[in-house]
C-alpha cells in the first residue's frame, strides 16, 4: 500500500509540475524578448505567481493525500510585506515541502540558493533560472583556491539576487550546510556537531551585508525527524513519521550590516563564530526536540 501511495504521489507531483510548467515556459520565453528591467519585472511577477500556484497546488494534495505528521512552532510577527533570511539544517528533499507547509503565504516569494546541477531538472531547473535564483557550484576549499574565478561568479550571482530583491520583498532560504546530512558526510567532515554538518558562512554573510537593513529578521529553522534516515520517497509514501519544525526569529546584529566577509579577515572570523554558535544551539536542541 505504501508503494501505491508513493506512485500516486509521484503522479500528482508530475501533473502539477506539467500543468504549471506551460505558463512557466511561455512567460520565460516572453522574459527573454522583453526589453528593459521594468517590463521584465512585470513578467517576473507573473513567474512568481506561477511558482506560488505550483506550491499551493502541491500543498493541497500533500495535506489531503499524505497528511504528514508535522509539528510546527512559529514565532509571531511573520509578514509577506518584509524581507526575510531563512536559515535551516538539511536532512532530505522533503525539507523544502515542509518549509512550504509551514511558511507558504506567511512569507513573501521564496528564493533558494540552489546547486548549479539542478538546472537540468525538467521544468524545475527552468523555473530556478527564470526566477533568478542564485545557482551555485558549492566548491570545496581546495577548488576555490584553484579556481577563484568560479567562487567569484557564485558571489556575483548572490549579488544579482540581492540587487533585484530590493525591488520587492522576498524570503531567501539557505540550507547553510550546503548538502543533505548523512553519517558518511558527517564523518568525512569531522563535524564537531552531533546532528549537523559544518555550516558555510559565505552566502549568508553576503546576503546580510547587502540586504540586512531591509530584513524583517532572520528566521532560524531547525528540522527534526523521528526517522533517523529520512528520504523524499519515504515522504511520498507517507512513511516519514513525526517531524518537528521549530522556528525562531532573530534580529540582525548591527555589526553585520556593513562588513565584507570575503575581504575582511576580522569580520569573517566574527561572522563564522556567530554562525558556529547558532549551530551549537541548534545541535543541542536536536538532542531533545
Amino acid at each position: 500500500m505504501s508503494t501505491v501511495r508513493g506512485l500516486v504521489s509521484v503522479l500528482l507531483l508530475s501533473l502539477t509540475t506539467l500543468f504549471w510548467g506551460i505558463p512557466l515556459v511561455l512567460l520565460t520565453l516572453l522574459k527573454l524578448v522583453t526589453p528593459g528591467r521594468r517590463l521584465r519585472r512585470r513578467v517576473l511577477d507573473g513567474l512568481h505567481g506561477v511558482a506560488l500556484a505550483w506550491i499551493g497546488s502541491n500543498l493541497w494534495w500533500i495535506r489531503r493525500w499524505l497528511a504528514p505528521d508535522l509539528e510546527t512552532r512559529l514565532p509571531d510577527g511573520l509578514s509577506r510585506d518584509q524581507w526575510w533570511l531563512v536559515l535551516s539544517n538539511h536532512r532530505s528533499w522533503t525539507d523544502i515541502f515542509l518549509l512550504f507547509l509551514a511558511l507558504h503565504r506567511r512569507l513573501p516569494m521564496p528564493h533558494f540558493f540552489v546547486k548549479r546541477q539542478l538546472i537540468w531538472i525538467p521544468v524545475v531547473g527552468l523555473a530556478f533560472w527564470a526566477m533568478e535564483f542564485p545557482m551555485l557550484r558549492r566548491l570545496t576549499r581546495e577548488q576555490r583556491a584553484r579556481h577563484p574565478q568560479l567562487a567569484r561568479r557564485d558571489r556575483e550571482a548572490t549579488e544579482r539576487m540581492c540587487r533585484h530583491a530590493q525591488e520587492r520583498p522576498i524570503a531567501i532560504y539557505n540550507f547553510v550546510e550546503g548538502t543533505r546530512f548523512t553519517p558518511a558526510k558527517h564523518a568525512a567532515q569531522g563535524s564537531p556537531y552531533r546532528h549537523l554538518l559544518r555550516p558555510r558562512a559565505g552566502g549568508t554573510a553576503q546576503v546580510l551585508s547587502l540586504l540586512g537593513d531591509r530584513l524583517g529578521g532572520i528566521l532560524d529553522i531547525t528540522l527534526y525527524y523521528d526517522n533517523p534516515a529520512p528520504t523524499f520517497w519515504g515522504f511520498l509514501c507517507g512513511q516519514e513519521g513525526r517531524v518537528v519544525l521549530d522556528a525562531r526569529r532573530l534580529a540582525v546584529p548591527a555589526w553585520m550590516l556593513h562588513g565584507r566577509y570575503h575581504d575582511d579577515p576580522d569580520y569573517k572570523e566574527r561572522f563564522q563564530t556567530w554562525l558556529n554558535a547558532l549551530w551549537q544551539e541548534k545541535d543541542a536542541w536536536l538532542d531533545s526536540p
